[in-house]
């Protein structure tokens, strides 16, 4: 080794012993045995990471102390601390987790390999492996919030030392740090982290405006600085007066957050006024009441503008007062005041649990934060196994704009701005959701989509045979309620179409001579095994499901499972071949020939919308790919087309006796246009019994005579009939027809 390269080396490991001297003296708040255990932690790491430098030169353990450092202001654990500094040597240097445990322990193991884990996930523009990427990593966070706290460290030591890496890298991890990692810090209360993660993210993503804010915020503060001076003087002298014992914070809005204000409300530098706000910290809860007062009586507050979220604490945990005051010249100034306790918990969140442990054990503070959150998403995590529909729930709550709304016996519960009655009924409980058929809102009826307010009190009506509907799907806010629904939804779906595809495939085994399907005992077991590995399904109610949705054909698997029972001895029965094949009468037809249908089928029947056959009508059943049965009339152009191009798809289906509900018929009415016509012809159609679904009036601007298209839900082809006759005999209508489809060239 040369001198000048053994000279190097003296400075990199005095510029490494020199960091972690600088962390060690951070350590005074773990016992002596701890503070050895992170020493141990901070070798084993040295020698892992020896001859690795930065980008910027320095040796590569500088980074894990830096991020060490970071968790000590938390007052993280010794375990956390140890994790930090060895984050990057398992994937790095090649030491296994076994090594490690046995030398740290497992929960320290534990928490490394949850790093490692996390360090190999890099969101980019594709949305599935973003999705599955941001998956992982909240089940990490939920597991062990520690992880999710060393990686911020980590990511801001990193946004902090951007400098030092290649151009083309600042983009895509500014990004990322904006849109995942500074939400997340915002979402633990990490108010300090998050607002340094936006402001770097901000100057690497956007250099150029953030030197232009940059200098007009520097000049800005030049200007007021005697307006500010103004203001905590007069602040200052009205608590000494009231003989408040108070601690006046000078808060300045971050640059990231005055360039958002900007964008989205499209303003100059100039018309932002509330660039500037104090931090009130009192002693005790009642004094930020008190002292509340006293700011009220020396300015004017902003109507609109107080929160108390001392009264009702924000899902991380925060508390504060929050007052905007109009100050000297008119300026607009924010004041939040809060006692010591809320003011560690403002700043560090979840993170205050650790900084509160060893000095206030039974404080609140010390209790874990955020729980309800990260146990959200783990019940997401259950039902969702799709990761883009994860990232789609879990991201509507990582921006919450929260209101406060209470149940009928006074407890209160936090909704995300937006939130509906239906959020409200699942974030009591999964099965009030799903039961839920109306509310009381202020002891007032109010529809299931109806959105709440701060203060509304909430009471959900449930009834035991209610289901959740898929319309829901189009006004719920928060991830929970999408979550449950959706998973409800797909297990009706997939039972509904299961269901279907036993009777299709016993349809299809009769028509070649077996009567019934074959038992699932141990006899029949070697059977549908063969049969499952024929299609390609694990399990029998897939296979089922599959054929049910269309993916497979009945009486392709009718055949081979009628082969395969006549390898093992069954025989086929002739008279039931030619029953079903070559057309008994239809009175000495088993019931199981055909599919029959009363309406009530659920989600793996599907009415066609292009002809809207009912009861009466001659239809036709097609088997479409992954979408179930679809009925269409036996007239439909659309299910000749479809016969002519896919026979094999194409079923016997039948109404049944007593169909089980209303069904849909679109009539085209025309009327002689003049005063309450459209009234007359809706009591017409009350008067015969059909239900209006919909009505379309056309784009014509009141002519003589108008074409009226009302959907309506009748029984059956007779009730259809007595609609019409009962519009014909109206005043002022034309013409009164049932409408069904286009046929080509027509």
């Amino acid at each position: 080794m040369t001198a000048s390269a053994t000279g190097r080396s003296q400075a990199a490991a005095s510029a490494a012993a020199a960091s972690f001297a600088a962390l060690e003296a951070q350590l005074d708040y773990l016992s002596a045995t701890e503070v050895e255990q992170v020493r141990q932690a901070y070798r084993f790491a040295d020698a892992a990471h020896l001859g690795q430098m930065r980008k910027n030169g320095d040796p590569y353990i500088t980074h894990p102390i830096a991020v060490a450092q970071q968790c000590t202001e938390w007052k993280l654990d010794a375990q956390a601390l140890c994790a930090a500094l060895m984050h990057d040597v398992l994937e790095d240097c090649g030491v296994s987790k076994q090594d490690m445990a046995e030398r740290f322990g497992t929960p320290v193991a534990e928490l490394v390999d949850g790093l490692t884990k996390l360090d190999k996930l890099e969101f980019d523009s594709r949305e599935q492996n973003q999705a599955e990427s941001f998956r992982k990593m909240l089940l990490a966070m939920a597991r062990d919030v520690r992880v999710i706290l060393i990686k911020l460290a980590d990511r801001t030591h990193n946004m902090r030392t951007m400098g030092d890496m290649p151009r083309s890298k600042w983009g895509r991890i500014s990004s990322e740090t904006l849109e995942i990692y500074a939400p997340i810090a915002h979402r633990l209360g990490l108010n300090n982290n998050y607002r340094e993660l936006q402001d770097l993210a901000f100057k690497h993503l956007h250099p150029w405006r953030y030197q232009a804010l940059s200098k007009a915020l520097d000049k800005s503060r030049g200007r007021r600085k005697d307006l500010i001076a103004r203001v905590q003087g007069e602040v200052e002298s009205a608590f000494l007066k009231q003989g408040l014992d108070v601690r006046i914070l000078g808060r300045e809005k971050t640059l990231y957050s005055v360039y958002r204000k900007m964008d989205l409300k499209h303003l100059s530098f100039a018309q932002v006024t509330d660039i500037y706000g104090f931090r009130i910290v009192l002693p005790e809860l009642l004094d930020c009441y008190t002292a509340l007062g006293t700011l009220h009586q020396l300015y004017k507050p902003l109507p609109g503008k107080f929160r108390d979220y001392i009264a009702i604490p924000k899902m991380n945990g925060y508390q504060s007062l929050h007052t905007t005051l109009v100050g000297p010249f008119g300026t607009n100034i924010e004041f939040q005041l809060r006692t010591p306790t809320m003011d560690v918990v403002a700043e560090s969140g979840v993170a205050a649990h650790w900084l509160y442990k060893a000095s206030e054990p039974n404080s609140p503070a010390s209790q874990d934060l955020n729980t309800q959150w990260l146990q959200s998403l783990l019940d997401i995590q259950q039902e969702t196994h799709d990761a883009a529909e994860f990232w789609d729930h879990v991201k509507i709550d990582l921006f919450p704009d929260s209101v406060y709304v209470f149940t009928p016996k006074s407890r209160i519960m936090s909704m995300p701005r937006g939130a509906t009655v239906v959020d409200f009924a699942y974030a009591i409980h999964s099965d009030v959701g799903s039961r839920a058929i109306g509310a009381k809102v202020n002891g007032e009826q109010a529809a299931l989509r109806t959105e709440l307010n701060n203060g509304d009190v909430v009471e959900i009506v449930t009834s035991p045979h209610a289901k959740p509907n898929p319309s829901w799907l189009g006004f719920v806010k928060t991830g929970r309620a999408r979550s449950k629904i959706r998973h409800h939804l797909k297990t009706l779906a997939l039972e509904e179409s299961m269901n279907l595809g036993e009777r299709l495939l016993l349809q299809a085994l009769r028509a070649e001579g077996i009567a019934t399907l074959p038992a699932t005992d141990a006899e029949h077991q070697a059977v549908w095994d063969k049969l499952l590995r024929f299609t390609g399904n694990k399990q029998r109610e897939e296979l089922l499901t599959d054929i049910g949705l269309g993916k497979r054909i009945a009486s392709m698997v009718g055949k081979k499972l009628a082969a395969l029972l006549a390898e093992s001895g069954e025989k086929p029965d002739l008279l039931l071949i030619s029953q079903e094949r070559y057309g008994a009468a239809p009175d000495d037809r088993p019931s199981q020939g055909v599919v029959t249908l009363d309406g009530n089928e659920g989600a793996s029947v599907q009415y066609a919308s292009c002809c809207r056959p009912v009861p009466g009508d001659g239809i036709v059943g097609y088997l479409g790919r992954g979408e179930g049965l679809v009925v269409h009339t036996d007239d439909c152009p659309v299910g000749k087309k479809l016969l002519h191009r896919d026979s094999e798809r194409f079923l016997e289906v039948e109404w049944a006796e007593e169909p089980g509900r209303l069904f849909e018929s679109t009539v085209l009415v025309t009327v002689v246009n003049g005063k309450g016509v459209l009234a007359k012809v809706a009591a017409a159609l009350a008067a015969a019994e059909a239900d209006i679904t919909h009505i379309h009036m056309g784009e014509d601007t009141a002519p003589s005579a108008i074409d009226l298209r009302f959907t309506v839900a009748v029984r059956d082809r007779v009730h259809l009939a007595q609609v019409l006759r009962q519009l014909k005999r109206t005043p002022s209508v034309v013409r009164a027809h049932r409408m069904r489809p286009v046929r080509d060239g027509a």
